[in-house]
């Protein structure tokens, strides 16, 4: 399946397959450019894992298998030299490279072993994204790492490494992410890229494809608006406050919206 970004927002969440969606949207950003050639490393990735797993039953061997075909074989890795470089966040150049962040690494394997059938999320972790691959019994997958399988002990260090020496491992850390969520994930990172770089043009048309892609997210209509106010584009950002404020029944979201209308409308 191939999309156009404005088919994006009608899907419903579990009809999105990540990957191709995270090609619609690197298109972007390269134009005039034929996705055919992308798509079609895709399929070959899908069509290897089945070749390499057809007949896998347990957990541990379907793991070692997207290992396998992902890491071992097709050398996707994080690229840990270079880790905020916008290409890492760019699932074009994610292929070409074979490196990526953890977010855009992640897609690609959720995407290839969901092809197999097999129950595939990507999980927030705290500053990193990891693979899910099963329901009520699971196996964690650090695709950063080349598909490595996460014990207990090393997801308790990670969590430790960015809240604090105490931290324990939270149910909502491994709670399976929605697929649009996902892709706005993927989308803050390029959006961070250029704001630490004082590039706020750029910054501003990455939040407004957020907004486009996931319009029911409050959140993304409240970082459009901030964007849009740095900018003096009063008038854009009270219509995405508007928009924010028809999603959201939360009333601290709601008093923040309002309170960053007024204000605007104040000068």
């Amino acid at each position: 399946m191939s999309y156009e970004i404005d088919e994006l927002p009608l899907l419903d969440d579990e009809e999105i397959e990540l990957d191709r969606a995270a090609l619609v949207l690197s298109a972007l950003d390269h134009d005039g450019i034929d996705l055919d050639p992308y798509n079609g490393l895709l399929d070959e990735i899908a069509d290897r894992l089945e070749e390499v797993a057809t007949g896998l039953d347990t957990l541990e061997q379907r793991g070692a298998a997207l290992k396998q075909v992902l890491g071992d074989e097709y050398g996707f890795i994080g690229d840990s030299m270079a880790y905020g470089a916008p290409v890492n966040a760019d699932l074009i150049r994610v292929l070409e490279r074979r490196q990526g962040l953890p977010v855009s690494l992640s897609i690609l394997y959720v995407s290839a072993a969901r092809r197999m059938g097999w129950g595939a999320w990507a999980l927030n972790m705290p500053g990193h994204v990891l693979v899910r691959l099963g329901s009520k019994r699971f196996l964690v997958l650090d695709p950063f790492h080349g598909g490595k399988a996460m014990s207990r002990n090393e997801l308790e260090a990670l969590v430790r490494t960015f809240v604090g020496p105490e931290a324990e491992v939270l149910p909502e850390y491994l709670a399976p992410v929605p697929n649009r969520a996902v892709l706005v994930r993927l989308l803050t990172n390029q959006a961070s890229r250029a704001t630490q770089v004082g590039d706020s043009d750029r910054a501003l048309t990455i939040h407004e494809r957020m907004a486009q892609i996931a319009p029911e997210f409050p959140d993304v209509w409240w970082a459009l608006a901030q964007q849009q106010a740095q900018l003096g584009d009063t008038e854009a950002a009270r219509a995405s406050l508007s928009a924010m404020l028809e999603v959201t029944r939360d009333e601290e979201r709601r008093e923040a919206a309002i309170a960053l209308m007024d204000r605007l409308a104040a000068g």
